[in-house]
């Protein structure tokens, strides 16, 4: 059902930035509105109260963690489900070689909504 609900669609994205709340890479699936809030009420400031009906829907996340320059990211690609696991898969960016950057640390992320999953097992896969 979710790779039907998915296909040809690039997964809605909720959130995301260079600067994170969280300094440390992690990976986050979110099924329920009391699990948002939990998680993240330093985001919520700018993501409206009703980005995502979690009748329908769920949030996966990634956080790279510190990056020593901007031009870091990521970007969930898709998501499907298979046997009873929901594989998430993702790219990362880096800046081109020999580009000149300021020296700022970045917190890279990404929050996206898919369909919503039974699946209880989540595999994150970084592709190229």
């Amino acid at each position: 059902m979710l790779a039907a609900a998915m296909q040809g669609q690039p997964p809605r994205i909720v959130d995301q930035g260079a600067s994170a709340s969280t300094q440390t890479r992690r990976e986050v699936v979110i099924r329920t509105q009391a699990e948002w809030d939990a998680m993240f009420p330093n985001l919520r400031g700018g993501i409206p109260q009703d980005a995502v009906d979690f009748s329908k829907e769920m949030i996966v996340g990634i956080f790279l963690g510190s990056r020593p320059t901007p031009g870091y990211g990521v970007t969930i690609v898709g998501a499907d489900e298979e046997n009873g696991v929901l594989h998430v898969k993702y790219r990362e960016t880096t800046p081109p070689a020999g580009a000149i950057a300021a020296q700022v640390i970045t917190f890279p992320y990404e929050l996206v909504a898919i369909p919503k999953s039974s699946a209880k097992d989540v595999k994150f896969e970084k592709i190229p």
